[in-house]
C-alpha cells in the first residue's frame, strides 16, 4: 500500500459533522499560531497540517490577516496552499474556511468591511489558496464604519457570483446572525464565534445556531495561543481527563462536542502532536454526570 493510500484511509475515519450540505471532520484545524509572531518554522506548519489531514481532518480555518507585523498578507494562506500541494494524498474532500474584512497595517489589526474592500478580499484569498471558488467564506467582524447590512450583502454577491460556494459570519451576537440570514436568503451556513470552558460569552449565539441548522465553530476552544495547558488548572476536567487517561485538551473538545450536532472546533495548532491529540476526541465519549461537571465548573 501506497504511503498516499494510507493516508486516505486515516482521511476517511474521523465523525464527520455538516456544514451547509458538505461533510466535514467534527474536530477542526485552527491556522492562526502558524503565521502571527512566535511562530514555528514553515516546516514544522506544514508537517502540523500534514498530521491533521493523516488524522482525518477535513476542515482547516484561515484568514488572510493571520500574518505577523509587516507585508505579509495572505501568510496563512500561503502556508496552507503549500501544506495541502504537498501533502501527498486526495485533499478534493478538505474544506479551506477563509475570512476577510479584518486588516492588519504594521502591528495593529483593524477592519474594513466595505463591499469594495471584501470583493478584492476574495480575490487575493482565491489566488493565494489557489481555488476557483472558496469554499467557506466568513466576514470577519464587523466593522463600525460600514453598515453590517453592506458587508452581507457584499458577500451575498460573492455568492451569487459563484466566487464562494458558502458564506459564514465570525464574531457576531444574535441579531446579527438574524440579519446575515435574512439578507442571504437562508444560506447563512455557518457561525464562528469565539467559546472555551474560560470564555462562554457566546453560549447564546452557540444555542441559537443549533436550532437553525447552522454550523457553529468555536474558535479558540481550548482558552488560545500558549493557555492550552492552564485547562489541567481547572480541577473537573483535569479529574475527569485522569479517569479516561487522556489529555484535558482532549476533554474540552469532547465536552463542546456535545453542545450540539452542528458544533465543530477549531483548535489551533503549532506541533503534529497537538493536532494529532485533538483530533481524537470526537471518539471520547463523556457521561451526563461528567459533563453536567464540566459545565458547572466551565
Amino acid at each position: 500500500m501506497r504511503a498516499s493510500d494510507v493516508r486516505l484511509c486515516r482521511n476517511a475515519d474521523m465523525k464527520q459533522r455538516t456544514i451547509g450540505d458538505v461533510k466535514v471532520s467534527a474536530i477542526g484545524l485552527g491556522g492562526l499560531p502558524m503565521s502571527l509572531e512566535g511562530r514555528p518554522d514553515a516546516d514544522q506548519s506544514i508537517r502540523t497540517i500534514h498530521a491533521a489531514l493523516d488524522a482525518g481532518v477535513t476542515l482547516i480555518d484561515t484568514a488572510d490577516a493571520y500574518q505577523s507585523a509587516g507585508d505579509e498578507v495572505g501568510h496563512n494562506e500561503y502556508l496552507i496552499s503549500r501544506a495541502l500541494a504537498t501533502w501527498g494524498g486526495d485533499t478534493s474532500n478538505v474544506l479551506i474556511a477563509t475570512k476577510g474584512g479584518h486588516v492588519r497595517v504594521g502591528e495593529e489589526f483593524t477592519l474594513d468591511g466595505s463591499p469594495a474592500h471584501l470583493r478584492r478580499a476574495v480575490e487575493g484569498s482565491l489566488k493565494r489558496l489557489g481555488l476557483e471558488a472558496i469554499g467557506l467564506y466568513q466576514f470577519h467582524r464587523p466593522d463600525p464604519d460600514t453598515p453590517y447590512a453592506d458587508s452581507i450583502g457584499a458577500i451575498a454577491e460573492l455568492l451569487d457570483a459563484g466566487k464562494i460556494r458558502m458564506a459564514g459570519i465570525s464574531n457576531a451576537n444574535i441579531e446579527q446572525i438574524h440579519q446575515a440570514q435574512e439578507i442571504l436568503g437562508g444560506r447563512l451556513m455557518a457561525v464562528s464565534n469565539q467559546y472555551s470552558p474560560v470564555f462562554r460569552s457566546s453560549l447564546d449565539e452557540l444555542r441559537l445556531t443549533e436550532k437553525m441548522g447552522i454550523a457553529f465553530l468555536p474558535w479558540m476552544p481550548l482558552g488560545g495561543i500558549g493557555k492550552a495547558g492552564e485547562l489541567a488548572g481547572i480541577s473537573a476536567f483535569r479529574e475527569v481527563a485522569k479517569a479516561h487517561d487522556v489529555s484535558p485538551q482532549r476533554v474540552t473538545l469532547a465536552w463542546i462536542l456535545a453542545h450540539g450536532e452542528r458544533v465543530i472546533p477549531i483548535p489551533g495548532a503549532t506541533r503534529p502532536e497537538s493536532i494529532t491529540d485533538n483530533a481524537k476526541a470526537p471518539e471520547l465519549t463523556l457521561t451526563p454526570e461528567e459533563l453536567a461537571r464540566l459545565d458547572q465548573a466551565a
